[in-house]
């Protein structure tokens, strides 16, 4: 079996690994570079199969469903089969109603966490994981006699830790070569660990507690642990969550009776105006109609702003602020603070303090911490260790044993 690794030895996101062996090939995760820009050009990577049909690439599986490790699928051409999580099918294809650039993809299988999928001369096992997006995955490769361990984004500190355990303390055996991810590396100590999602949890409950008025919460729809804390935070203080259409879609993709519905009486919905515009102009009043049950309008908000819990987005603001609600409203940046760079982030920041509302971080990182890592490599004990996903892999042979350090677009052999 040959590898190469297109993008990933020197960056984190724009993840793209194919695979050879007996002339067919498979591709590991098709991302778009965390630096591309919105409507600009997308060079593809040199891959048979991508910009046009080939029908030697016997198709990409994903590993979640993090734009950086799919989102180069929209400009492939060729339109090979993905494989993926039913979980992450499902969350695509209810976000792509809001976000024009998700591309409608030919599906060939789902996933299932430990049943070996057969794919030509190759044999992928799942493996589940704890991340930061639904439905991740880990994966082992098999083909010609040799063993490949892909560890995807992996973490050990969210409300699916004990998948990591479970991994560790079960992990594949005679792994020849192990493409693991290190994005920690460069963002913290080697010795330190990142809060919990239980820690985070009982920092979002005190500020909950402790605000008077409405309180906004900055994460990501799709980080459904996040959702979950936000929940369980806003419960503990007797208030309700508030979601937009966007959010109560990707929550009811889930199809999970555990996690938080527009259905449950903690859990509202509140339908912003260009939402309510693009729902009218697409006849889908379906979308709203499911969420009903629970639907708030502006009134509700500026009746008792101090009930609610808000999963915040900037799209949601002017509503917020036309509604008259957010008077002593605080924010929380629940996501990475990489964000807090960018322009329009700013500019939103700015517009909150304009408006005397508060703003604070409190976040925790969808990736393993450095001792985890080694917890990870020392369990699977790869013959050799390639750094994927990483700015730093310069750092891994002082960190982990049996490594060696590819270069982007580099064939070698497994």
């Amino acid at each position: 079996m040959r590898v190469r690794i297109h993008r990933g030895t020197r960056e984190i996101g724009g993840t793209v690994v194919e695979l050879e062996t007996e002339g067919q090939r498979l591709l590991l995760d098709c991302g778009l570079p965390l630096d591309a820009v919105p409507d600009a050009p997308v060079l593809l990577p040199e891959v048979p199969g991508l910009a046009g049909p080939d029908p030697s690439l016997l198709g990409v599986v994903l590993s979640h469903g993090h734009r950086d490790h799919w989102g180069l699928l929209g400009h492939a051409a060729g339109t090979p089969p993905v494989f993926m999580g039913a979980g992450t099918q499902r969350i695509l294809a209810a976000a792509s109603f809001f976000i024009r650039d998700v591309p409608a993809l030919k599906v060939g299988a789902h996933l299932q966490n430990g049943c070996p999928l057969s794919l030509g001369p190759f044999t992928v096992t799942p493996h589940l994981v704890d991340h930061s997006a639904f439905d991740a995955y880990a994966f082992t490769v098999e083909a010609g006699g040799r063993r490949l361990f892909y560890s995807g984004d992996i973490r050990s500190h969210g409300r699916k830790s004990a998948l990591f355990e479970r991994l560790v303390n079960a992990p594949p055996r005679n792994i020849d070569v192990m493409l693991m991810e290190g994005s920690s590396l460069g963002r913290l100590d080697e010795g330190a660990r990142f809060p919990t999602e239980t820690e985070i949890e009982a920092e979002l409950t005190e500020v909950v507690r402790k605000e008077s008025g409405m309180v906004l919460v900055a994460a990501s729809a799709q980080n459904i642990d996040r959702v979950v804390t936000i929940f369980r935070a806003a419960k503990r203080n007797g208030r309700t969550l508030v979601v937009d259409l966007y959010a109560a879609e990707m929550l009811h993709a889930t199809q999970k009776g555990s996690i938080p519905q527009t259905c449950w009486p903690e859990v509202a919905l509140f339908t912003p105006w260009h939402q309510r515009v693009k729902v009218k102009k697409a006849e889908r009043f379906d979308l709203i109609e499911r969420h009903n049950k629970g639907r708030l309008f502006p009134e509700d908000l500026a009746a008792h702003p101090e009930r609610y819990v808000v999963l915040f987005r900037a799209s949601l603001l002017d509503d917020l602020l036309k509604a008259e609600c957010l008077s002593g409203a605080h924010t929380v940046w629940s996501q990475w603070a990489g964000y807090l760079k960018d322009e329009k982030t700013a500019g939103l920041i700015e517009k909150l303090k304009a408006h005397g509302i508060g703003f604070e971080v409190i976040h925790t990182s969808g990736h393993a911490s450095i001792p985890d890592l080694k917890r990870l490599a020392g369990a699977i004990a790869p013959r050799v260790l390639v750094p994927i996903h990483t700015f730093e892999a310069d750092r891994f042979p002082s960190l982990f044993e049996n490594v060696v350090v590819r270069r982007d677009g580099e064939w070698w052999e497994v």
